[in-house]
C-alpha cells in the first residue's frame, strides 16, 4: 500500500493515473497529453507498474497502459476507512457543539 501511495504522490505520475482513469492509453498518447518527453513518461510508467498501480499490454509495437483495478480498489478502501473515521468524529463534534449551545442558552 505504501509503495502505491508513494508512486502516485509524484505530480506527473498522479497526472498519468488521472489520464488512465478514463481508459487504457498508449505511451504516445500519454506523452502527448502531458507534454512530457517519452523517456520521462516511460520512467514514470515503469515506477507505476512496479508499484502495481498500472498494467501494461503489448499491441504490435505499442505498449498500452491501464489502471490495475485491484490496486485502485485497495486505495479506495483505505481512503474510505478514513472518511468513515472523520465522519464519525464530525458527528460527535456537531453533537457536542449543539449540547454546548443548548447549555449556553439555558
Amino acid at each position: 500500500m505504501q509503495l502505491r501511495l508513494t508512486a502516485i504522490s509524484e505530480p506527473n505520475r498522479f497526472r498519468i493515473v488521472e489520464l488512465l482513469k478514463d481508459g487504457p492509453r498508449s505511451v504516445g498518447d500519454i506523452v502527448e497529453a502531458l507534454a512530457l518527453g517519452q523517456p520521462q513518461v516511460s520512467r514514470h510508467l515503469r515506477l507505476l507498474s512496479e508499484a502495481g498501480v498500472v498494467e501494461v499490454t503489448k499491441r504490435a509495437q505499442q505498449r498500452i497502459y491501464r489502471l490495475h483495478p485491484g490496486a485502485m480498489r485497495e486505495l479506495s478502501d483505505w481512503v474510505q476507512g478514513f472518511a468513515a473515521l472523520w465522519s464519525g468524529r464530525m458527528d460527535r463534534l456537531g453533537a457536542f457543539l449543539d449540547d454546548n449551545a443548548d447549555q449556553q442558552g439555558a
